[in-house]
């Protein structure tokens, strides 16, 4: 890419680059443990070799990357699917994937595995700097094709920041460098809501040479929707919403790590991607006539109507309205045993918290984050029926 210095702060590691930081992942402890876990049936030192061996990024994403993540896949989920592939089939060169946030690492890395298996390059993934904890996952993520993306640092920083990102951006998409994952909120949604930031959506047109049409464009904007049967790190998202409602939520030492990890290993249930229809010239041009701010929130109207149409509601979605909303409206989904089964669930997860946060209050967030999906779909129904 040119200006590839302007960068180097916030882009993913070269080959050379990554091949330096391999050879010090493969040095350190975790990495005997983290192998055993993820490759259970190599030999211990299996990751530590092959760190040695890797001669660049590809070989990472090829070698260790995939078969990770597709062991993840198959130990703690019980289906995964998709479909929409043939929508990036229609694009003519790279493209943004902007996706609802449910997961940290997952909802990135489950759309490389759709790529991977389809013979489609994979992308460049955008993820913020607060989960660079440390020097190594430093090394790891950015040996992962994975953007910097800078946060908690002052307005007129910030401002200057996102103007560097979304140059980068943009530069990867129309120089055919390469695709680019990012996450339509910053943060994960942890309330069952997707919803892009409309700031997301001004710094993407800050980069931009031409009219608001034309910016956007070329940008290439394709929305993904990832949904979970069970929701990773359900308990911990309902916590932090309830001591929210009283003060402002400060993270723990090590918080984002500690959700990562569990995200990877908790059991998932069914898991599915929808690959949404790019957005539209006649969508842009009409938003381009709005004024001022209402021009991005009808990119944004686009985009979340995509999402909550590609969103796939299971049973716990159905269930979690049922029981947050005292009603039986979707009984027909699911069964008597289906029921208790989720109940029992949702108890056993509320006993995993500390018991001076009210219980009842807690119950009732959890199953919101379920049935929350559920009530959207309904309302965007409702707002397309009204229009027809």
């Amino acid at each position: 890419m040119e200006n590839d210095n302007e960068f180097s702060d916030i882009r993913p590691y070269s080959d050379a680059e990554a091949v330096e930081a391999f050879a010090k992942i493969a040095e350190h402890p975790a990495v005997i443990s983290v192998s055993k876990y993820l490759f259970p049936e190599e030999k211990p030192e299996f990751l530590r070799e092959a760190f040695y061996s890797l001669k660049g990024v590809d070989d990472f994403q090829n070698q260790v990357m995939t078969k990770a993540v597709e062991w993840v896949i198959t130990n703690t989920a019980h289906n995964f699917s998709y479909d929409g592939i043939e929508q990036i089939k229609k694009i003519a060169g790279k493209c943004l994937f902007l996706s609802n946030h449910r997961d940290i690492v997952l909802d990135p890395a489950i759309t490389q595995i759709v790529l991977f298996r389809n013979g489609l390059p994979m992308t460049e993934i955008a993820v913020g700097d607060n989960l660079l904890s440390n020097k190594y996952i430093e090394y790891l993520i950015r040996s992962n094709r994975m953007i910097k993306v800078i946060r908690g640092i002052s307005a007129r920083s910030l401002y200057l920041s996102s103007q560097l990102l979304s140059k980068y951006i943009r530069q990867s998409i129309t120089t055919g460098n390469s695709s680019i994952w990012i996450a339509q909120r910053e943060g994960r949604a942890k309330n069952g809501i997707d919803s892009t930031e409309q700031g997301l959506l001004k710094m993407l047109d800050m980069s931009g040479t031409g009219d608001f049409v034309s910016n956007f464009l070329e940008l290439n904007i394709v929305p993904l929707s990832i949904s979970y049967e069970y929701e990773p790190c359900d308990i911990l998202k309902a916590r932090e919403l309830l001591i929210s409602r009283s003060q402002k939520y400060v993270k723990a030492p090590n918080e984002d790590f500690i959700s990562i990890v569990t995200g990877i290993k908790q059991q998932k249930g069914n898991i599915h991607l929808n690959i949404g229809e790019p957005l539209t010239r006649e969508e842009i041009e009409k938003a381009s006539v709005c004024n001022k701010n209402d021009r991005y929130q009808a990119i944004r109207h686009a985009v979340d109507s995509r999402v909550i149409e590609g969103y796939m509601l299971w049973k716990t979605n159905y269930m979690g309205y049922d029981l947050a909303n005292h009603s039986f409206k979707y009984s027909d989904r699911y069964t008597p045993e289906d029921l208790e089964q989720f109940t029992a669930y949702i108890e056993h997860q509320l006993d995993t918290i500390q018991e001076d946060l009210n219980r009842n209050d807690l119950r009732e967030i959890l199953l919101r984050i379920y049935g929350n999906p559920v009530a959207e779909k309904a309302r965007l129904a409702e707002e397309k029926a009204a229009r027809e």
